[in-house]
């Protein structure tokens, strides 16, 4: 199972008369194929989290979340499919 590397609060953009409210980030490092992948969480909705390739500083970077009901879940989904692509990509 998954565990958060560490989990970090942030702000949403909002409009000034809305009440802003801190958003749980949950990060993870994956090890896949001898490389290292940093996976962030965040939460969609109260049941739903959305699991991304975290953007460093100076890379480039594709969105292509992938879900789940909890941030443990989203992150291995998104593990799963990197694993996948690994794979199939040492068979030809």
């Amino acid at each position: 199972m998954l565990a958060p590397l560490y989990m970090s609060a942030s702000f949403r953009d909002a409009p000034a008369s809305a009440i802003e409210r801190p958003v749980n980030v949950y990060h993870y490092e994956e090890q896949i194929a001898g490389r290292t992948y940093f996976i962030e969480v965040l939460p969609v909705s109260q049941s739903r989290w959305r699991a991304q390739i975290a953007r460093l500083p100076g890379m480039p970077t594709a969105l292509m979340p992938f879900y789940g009901p909890t941030p443990q879940e989203a992150a291995r989904e998104l593990s799963n499919w990197l694993a996948l692509v690994y794979k199939g990509s040492t068979l030809q």
